[in-house]
Formats: C-alpha cells, structure tokens, sequence
C-alpha cells in the first residue's frame, strides 16, 4: 500500500530555513508527480508545490514562489521541500502527496511554526 512519511519540521524563527522530507513507498515513485500542500489550523488546505516525474519540471504558488524549493531524488524514493525565508504565515501542517494538485494519497504530515 501507498505510504508516505514526512519528517523535517520544527519551530523556527521568522527568516529561518527548514528542509522537509518525505520518505515514498508501497508504488512506483518515480511514475508520478508529486506535491506539497499545507494546512494552517482552522484553514483549507492550500497547494504549495508540485515537481514533475523527472524533476526538471516545478511548479510554486505565489505566497512561496522565490522562497521554496521541491526536489525529489527518485533513486531513494524522497521528494523535499527546502523552505527559505520563513514567514509567520507559512505556519501549517505540511503533507506530501501524489497528484499534481496534491489530492490524492497524503501522508500523515510535518508541523512547520514561524514565530
């Protein structure tokens, strides 16, 4: 079955980096695109950053545009999320997901906070 782990978050000051990870398995990774999304509380979830099957191709939403980066290393079944410049609004539950728009498998999530 499809799992997926994600690890990296924490609380960080405002400005500060953090890298996430997320661990793939029970399917052929490299067979899909894949996302971020997050959720902040009492807020729908928001799409963040999707990267195509190869890597080459990544796309970001506006609100993170310049400050995210999305990887994914298809050797070891890991996509990332490098986040730069961290603002107090980027505070949020960050999932992966398969799916370009990040709706279809999710994993159970990271807590990023910005103070």
């Amino acid at each position: 079955h499809v799992q997926l782990v994600e690890s990296g978050g924490g609380s960080v000051q405002a400005g500060g980096s953090l890298r996430l990870s997320c661990a793939a398995s029970g399917y052929t990774y490299s067979n899909y695109v894949m996302a971020w999304v997050r959720q902040a509380p009492g807020k729908e979830v928001e799409w963040v950053s999707n990267i195509n099957r190869s890597g080459k191709s990544k796309n970001y939403a506006d609100s993170v545009l310049g400050r995210f980066t999305i990887s994914r290393d298809n050797t070891k079944n890991m996509l990332y999320l490098q986040l730069n410049d961290l603002k107090t609004e980027d505070t949020a539950m960050y999932f992966c997901a398969k799916g370009a728009a990040g709706d279809e498998e999710r994993g159970q999530g990271t807590q990023v906070t910005v103070s």
